[in-house]
């Protein structure tokens, strides 16, 4: 005797579930994308409103990134600990409040706390986002998630100077924060209403390490700070951060053998795969931030185009990352992620080459598509690498290992600035842009993108020899409870 099972009926409602649950989550990427990128526009107007200098008022942009970076690990293992579903909606609260307090800021420092608080709230979106993919979409889908979160990253880096300008000229600076209320409410609504529970995935009698994370935070901010301070002249500022940095990394390895829940297992980097998969991603960070210094100099000197155009042309790179970030996640799922990682870093290279070759004899037109190919393959390998890295991940990890993925970039971003900055400023020989001639800067250029084609050589060799396994249901990774 048969019996008619209603569980059929379940799949269609579990996939109309999970793609509002995505919705919930690209809306969050987002949301701390758009957060990051739409204030820079803001800042003359904000030195004007608030009398302050473009020293004092660069903190607005700063304090958001330095609280990403130094708490990002820290919100994805306690997202681990007391369930990711509560923290996520905890963090879009947070970033929605205080989006509110900068809006409503009376001075520029009630302003860098209300963006510090902000940034708090967009390090929990950015990491949990992550995590919660493996929850939300089945498994030969995660690339195809992984891609459309890359695109939404991408599209509000892209929208973020051109959205801010409208605001600011429209209704004010405080414009520029306020928006993110009403759009942060509706993404509260939406996940609240549509990302699964699930359960705290660290039980029993585990805490959360609050001295390795103070550790960890001490040690990163250093870091952060040494890589931004000085526009590229390392003084003995520099010097004493840096060595902050190394000092408090040390401390907290040596607190982590020593915890009893610690907020990273260090086991976890006795995995090679993994830890050349966070390594190439912050070797292409590096890279991808360097397009972002050198490409303003290039335009407007070498090239000699007007603010308008400038920043017209810019757009272009984001706007290729926007479009090719869900292909690129349906072409990890197809063939694969390692093919895809390694498609991904042979097109950067080529990407890089052209950089290095390109002349302001061939105009607009060989700037932008030599970023194109850059972009393209950014867009490529990032997806690949953020669904490799996942993969397999044992529940009660994800939001640790998602916040060392997103660290990894961080890190790599602020490197970029430093370290590719200074090469370019030292190769155009500028002392500021009244003295860069033409020829300086397209040789600055060259420079530059000779030693990114030679890192992005360098993360290729790394991705083949230490191949990343394509993910399964069967893998496993060992269980040392935190």
């Amino acid at each position: 005797m048969k019996t008619i099972d209603p569980e059929p009926r379940l799949p269609a409602k579990r996939r109309l579930s999970s793609r509002w649950a995505m919705a919930s989550l690209a809306l969050s990427t987002l949301l701390a994308s758009l957060g990051a990128s739409v204030a820079t526009v803001g800042l003359p107007t904000l030195a004007q409103a608030l009398d302050a200098s473009f020293q004092q008022v660069q903190w607005v942009v700063l304090a958001y990134l330095l609280a990403i970076t130094t708490l990002i690990v820290s919100v994805g293992r306690l997202g681990d600990l007391i369930g990711r579903r509560k923290l996520l909606l905890m963090g879009i609260a947070l970033f929605t409040f205080a989006s509110a307090l900068c809006g409503a800021a009376p001075s520029l420092w009630w302003l860098v706390a209300g963006r510090a608080l902000q940034g708090l709230g967009a390090a929990v979106m950015m990491t949990l986002t992550l995590a919660l993919v493996g929850e939300t979409v089945a498994q030969e889908k995660t690339g195809s998630a992984m891609g459309l979160l890359a695109t939404l990253s991408a599209t509000g880096t892209a929208l973020g100077p051109s959205m801010g300008g409208l605001l600011i000229s429209s209704f004010g600076w405080q414009a520029l924060f306020l928006i993110n209320v009403p759009l942060g409410l509706l993404t509260l609504l939406l996940a609240w209403r549509a990302v699964p529970s699930g359960q705290p995935a660290s039980t029993g009698h585990t805490r959360f390490d609050v001295t390795g994370t103070l550790l960890l935070a001490l040690a990163l901010a250093a870091y952060a700070l040494a890589m931004t301070s000085g526009h590229g002249d390392f003084s003995w500022v520099n010097g004493v951060l840096l060595l902050t940095a190394i000092c408090g990394g040390g401390l907290f390895i040596w607190s982590q053998t020593r915890a009893a829940s610690p907020l990273i297992q260090l086991a976890l980097f006795r995995d090679r795969q993994r830890v050349s998969g966070l390594a190439t991603s912050a070797l292409v960070a590096t890279v991808m931030m360097a397009t972002l210094l050198v490409g303003p100099f290039y335009l407007s000197i070498a090239l000699g185009l007007p603010a308008p155009l400038v920043g017209l042309v810019l757009t272009a790179g984001p706007c290729v990352a926007a479009f090719a970030g869900v292909p690129s996640g349906r072409l990890a799922d197809r063939f694969g992620v390692v093919p895809m990682q390694r498609a991904g870093l042979a097109t950067l290279i080529l990407g890089c080459l052209m950089l290095s070759l390109v002349t302001p004899g061939l105009g607009i037109a060989g700037y932008v598509t030599s970023i194109v190919v850059t972009t393209f393959g950014y867009a490529l390998f990032q997806t690949a690498a953020n669904t490799a890295v996942m993969a397999g991940v044992a529940a009660h990890r994800r939001g640790v290992i998602a916040g060392l993925l997103n660290l990894s970039r961080n890190l790599g971003f602020f490197t970029g600035a430093s370290v590719l900055g200074a090469i370019f400023a030292s190769a155009s020989a500028m002392n500021g842009t009244r003295h860069a001639t033409p020829e300086a800067v397209t040789d600055g250029l060259h420079m530059t993108f000779g030693i990114a084609l030679i890192l992005m050589v360098l993360a290729l060799v790394v991705t083949v020899r230490y191949r990343v396994p394509e993910p399964s249901n069967t893998s496993q990774e060992a269980t040392c409870e935190s």
